[in-house]
């Protein structure tokens, strides 16, 4: 059976963060007023009203708000509109009980984030049985709403990319199919932007060259295409905007390249605050970063920081250990000098006036530490206690070899024998 004809859903949760704070609210204070039926959003410093929008209700896009911008801007176009903090520990609840539901349909089952996953069904719903998917995806999204609580879209098709397309049609709690002969009614007419695995930077260049559309891109020469964007992600583009696809749902997911954590800010930090306000931050960030090293039994060597400026340009610097690393202060002392370099050097940011808004520590150039190669540091303390060890079997045997002195002077100059 070739990879493009199989039986593939995505699921995707309807506003997550949103909805999921939401569900909590409702379990904490029984008759309270449900987040996603007015305008709301999680994101930000509730109380001081900094920081960005990281999930809106349905209600608020309405209002133009939108994921990814300043809280400020967003009360701007949406004054009533309601603000919730960020709760990943109620997060990872419902995404794990989310995830035991759909594993129960397949074990072909590919996590791809806290709030979406893809489903290999063809063993149980033929390709060509379109009806029998669309039952089946019914029947996943009833038991969701109905076990937890919130809404899932499905989408569904014959590969990873055009079932993940599919999903992000019309929401919520909705079911659509995007199979290869409904692409150019579907998917051709919509912005380039929209394409799943087009960045912004992509699209801006494709733009820039009268490539609107996904359809336009699914007609222009590969030449072009190649010539704009480089060979492979030209053929990429090419070949997404055609609806190809040939990668496979995984159940186990890969190795991660890299582990970080980053924080936006309450409040701007400059140069008159990064002592109180900054350098506190980047202590917690190197301890989670740490952490999640240490129990995914991981070791990295590139350590990276990373800052975003009041204006959202991203600013990094990264450096290369001499040693693999799960160590807490080895993180945060490496990650303090690269934000030496950044930000108070003679050409950092603060010279310039520019104040940043959030934080990233980041470990890359992973592998698992069983298998690391030791360092010249452990090989000295490999060494050293080798060393000791011998030391200590020589004085046991020099000891030994006294107490036997000791014994054939006792009985002569001859050797002691066993039963004499």
């Amino acid at each position: 059976m070739e990879q493009e004809d199989r039986t593939i859903f995505h699921v995707d949760v309807n506003s997550a963060f949103l909805s999921w704070s939401a569900l909590k609210r409702l379990e904490e204070e029984p008759g309270s007023v449900d987040l996603r039926t007015i305008p709301s959003a999680v994101g930000g410093d509730v109380k001081t009203r900094h920081g960005v929008i990281t999930a809106k209700s349905i209600p608020a896009k309405k209002y133009g708000v939108q994921t990814g911008e300043p809280v400020v801007k967003a009360l701007q176009k949406c004054p009533q509109l309601v603000l919730v903090p960020s709760d990943f520990e109620t997060y990872r609840k419902y995404s794990h009980a989310l995830m035991e539901i759909l594993a129960k349909y397949t074990p072909l089952l590919q996590q791809m984030s806290i709030d979406e996953a893809f489903l290999d069904l063809t063993d149980r719903i033929r390709p060509q049985d379109r009806e029998g998917a669309l039952v089946l995806a019914r029947q996943i999204r009833d038991t969701v709403r109905e076990q937890l609580g919130f809404t899932v879209n499905v989408g569904i098709s014959t590969n990873k990319l055009l079932a993940k397309m599919a999903s992000d049609f019309q929401k919520p709690d909705r079911t659509h199919t995007l199979y290869p002969e409904e692409v150019p009614a579907k998917m051709w007419p919509l912005p380039i932007g929209d394409l799943y695995g087009c960045g912004k930077q992509t699209a801006q260049k494709l733009l820039l060259v009268g490539i609107n559309t996904i359809g336009d891109a699914a007609s222009a020469d590969l030449a072009l295409l190649q010539t704009v964007l480089g060979e492979k992600s030209g053929l990429h583009i090419h070949n997404s905007a055609n609806g190809i696809s040939r990668s496979k749902v995984t159940p186990e997911r890969e190795q991660a390249k890299s582990v970080s954590n980053e924080r936006t800010l309450s409040v701007d930090i400059d140069r008159d605050n990064y002592q109180t306000e900054g350098l506190p931050v980047i202590h917690r960030l190197s301890e989670k970063v740490a952490a999640r090293l240490q129990k995914a039994g991981l070791v990295g060597q590139t350590v990276t920081f990373q800052v975003k400026s009041a204006d959202f340009d991203r600013y990094s610097r990264q450096t290369t250990l001499s040693n693999m690393t799960d160590r807490a202060e080895e993180i945060e002392a490496t990650a303090l000098y690269l934000a030496g370099q950044l930000l108070n050097g003679p050409d950092g940011l603060f010279e310039k006036g520019i104040s940043i808004r959030l934080i990233g520590v980041g470990v890359s150039r992973l592998t698992e530490k069983q298998m690391q190669q030791l360092d010249l540091f452990a090989w000295a303390e490999q060494n050293e206690e080798e060393e000791k060890k011998r030391q200590a079997a020589k004085a046991r045997q020099a000891k030994l070899n006294a107490m036997m002195e000791q014994i054939n002077g006792r009985f002569g100059s001859g050797t002691v024998k066993k039963g004499e």
